[in-house]
């Protein structure tokens, strides 16, 4: 087994994205949502559900871990787009569903305003100790302003961790944070896994998308053996660092 490659550019995928690019219209059309104001939310979600019709021959929600059951495909609480969670409570109460791209007109204008507001300057060590980056380590979530310290504090040799990627190949090739160490996709992990060589005492923080799969993941490590695994909460759509395109 390897890491499953699917390339971007090639017809079939462009193919496929396009489809699904009418499902999701027509989902917010029937549904009265709308597309996130974060276009590079909604581009992310659209090519991880093509990405998964062409692998698995369902929609499967990209924000989840999809795992062989009985020798077909699932994913966690069977979220196939537009998911049971994200209908009957995520949208409804929250005003978003957990991947992002689908928004109540109101939580879309909301957010809107809230970018605009945004800082665009970000500060991140801001002269944190070596004790305070340690202490940081040692948490299991992390939000991106940590993360974005963590690896400062690493360029400046006061703190040393693995920074390990779990989405997919074209995920990381859209974009990644720059100092990931490792991609261990969640389509191959056991194999990418074993591969990656990632010592079990090293302090390890994971990511994706969201943050669900590289939770997952998290879980899935420490039932393995390996010490401190941190993870990305909100995934790489909060981290304010730079990211590598």
């Amino acid at each position: 087994m390897s890491i499953i490659k699917i390339d971007m550019n090639s017809p079939e995928f462009q193919t496929e994205l396009e489809k699904t690019i009418k499902f999701t219209d027509k989902v917010c059309e029937s549904r009265g949502w709308v597309y996130n104001p974060q276009e590079e939310v909604n581009e992310g979600v659209q090519m991880g559900l093509a990405r998964n019709k062409m692998m698995y021959g369902k929609r499967f929600c990209p924000c989840f871990m999809v795992e062989e059951v009985d020798g077909k495909p699932q994913s966690v609480d069977n979220r196939i787009c537009p998911c049971k969670p994200a209908i009957e409570n995520e949208i409804p109460e929250t005003g978003v569903c957990h991947c992002g791209i689908f928004c109540t007109p109101e939580f879309a204008a909301a957010k809107k305003t809230e970018l605009g507001m945004e800082e665009a300057v970000h500060t991140h060590s801001r002269g944190l100790t070596q004790e305070e980056c340690q202490a940081i380590l040692e948490k299991d979530e992390l939000d991106g302003d940590e993360v974005a310290a963590l690896i400062e504090a690493r360029e400046l040799g006061m703190v040393d961790f693995v920074l390990v990627d779990v989405r997919e190949h074209m995920e990381w090739q859209m974009g990644h944070i720059k100092g990931a160490d490792k991609l261990v996709p969640t389509s191959s992990f056991y194999y990418a896994l074993e591969e990656a060589k990632l010592n079990k005492d090293d302090h390890i923080i994971v990511y994706c998308h969201v943050g669900s799969r590289s939770a997952h993941v998290a879980r899935i490590m420490r039932d393995m053996g390996y010490t401190k695994v941190g993870n990305l909460t909100y995934g790489i759509v909060s981290y304010g660092g730079e990211i590598v395109r």
